[in-house]
């Protein structure tokens, strides 16, 4: 077997394409997720085979380091997260428990059992509003505590080096699109959440005009970067995504064209403004230059790539959060 790695939030789009990347090319790969946000399903049989999948929270410290003494992991890809930037100021125990506390104790956890290196997925969120594209030079200023929570995380990571010598990289991802994504989570992952209305004959709701800007990458794309960023680039944050941004109007009639190539005729509705960043998208120079990454996303292809698949799942029950504050909550959300 190749090298032992541990990826959290295994059942998510990330972890669930990058496990079976690295199990394919011989790594041994051990999965985490407590299922909060992805599905058993989503995890590859072989990881479930070998009894090298852990349902546990990570807020549970004596699993967690049980799991990491007997495992042994040199890597850890840590991707577990509840990535919902519009409701994090409605959750914030939640946010700051999942993103923070979870992400603290697998710090403790590489550190106590000598794990060569982290590697963190971080969030386009951490630079908030500013001119687009973002630059990894940029000074973050965080809009939302979702993106106050990973720029804590990564300023963790550099004083863990600096006194424990954890090794860490930090990728900055955005916008990520495919199979395997929580389609039934109504409060994150727009492409996802089109879909899935789309499949239940509901409308295609855009949050105010639609003129906000983002750019969508294809998943598939991500994988070579994630893998080299194992083995190099100690201490370096890179953003990995897609070059061409769209107009989330745009977006739209690119999914309602694909909808109604399935027989789905979704009509598209206009919802009140919501608090968010209006442009954001980033610059991947670096990564382009450093890591040989290229992205090279069609996006009707991967939003009709996803309609498949998504018609292929079960029909699950859309995810609804507890509000920890529901004053000016988004009346689609209430």
């Amino acid at each position: 077997m190749g090298k032992k790695i541990v990826i959290t939030g295994v059942a998510g789009l990330l972890g669930a394409h990058l496990s079976r990347y690295l199990l394919d090319k011989g790594f041994d790969v051990i999965g985490i997720d407590d299922l909060s946000g992805g599905y058993k399903d989503f995890v590859d049989s072989r990881i479930i085979e070998n009894n090298k999948f852990f349902e546990i929270n990570l807020t549970d410290t004596e699993k967690l380091n049980k799991i990491f003494e007997d495992t042994k992991p040199e890597y850890v890809y840590h991707f577990a997260a509840y990535a919902a930037e519009g409701l994090s100021p409605f959750i914030r125990n939640f946010n700051y428990t999942s993103n923070i506390i979870c992400s603290a104790n697998v710090i403790n956890a590489c550190i106590k059992h000598n794990v060569t290196k982290i590697i963190f997925t971080s969030s386009m969120a951490v630079y908030g509003v500013g001119n687009p594209p973002f630059k990894e030079d940029q000074r973050p200023d965080p809009a939302d505590p979702y993106g106050i929570a990973k720029y804590a995380i990564e300023m963790d990571l550099k004083l863990a080096n600096e006194q424990f010598g954890l090794q860490y990289t930090i990728a900055r991802p955005h916008n990520v699109v495919g199979i395997y994504q929580n389609i039934w989570d109504k409060y994150r992952n727009v492409i996802g959440i089109w879909t899935r209305r789309i499949l239940n004959g509901e409308s295609i709701c855009i949050f105010g005009d639609g003129t906000q800007k983002r750019a969508f990458s294809d998943i598939k794309f991500y994988m070579e970067p994630f893998e080299k960023l194992m083995t190099g680039f100690d201490g370096e944050v890179f953003n990995i995504g897609a070059d061409h941004e769209y107009e989330l109007n745009t977006v739209a009639e690119i999914i309602q064209k694909v909808g109604a190539e399935f027989g789905h005729n979704s009509p598209i509705e206009h919802l009140e403004k919501r608090h968010e960043v209006k442009d954001a998208f980033c610059d991947h120079s670096k990564a382009k230059s450093m890591l040989g990454f290229s992205d090279d996303t069609n996006i009707e292809a991967t939003i009709r790539e996803m309609f498949i698949w998504a018609k292929s799942q079960p029909n699950r029950e859309v995810k609804k959060m507890e509000y920890e504050v529901d004053k000016n909550i988004y009346s689609f959300w209430k």
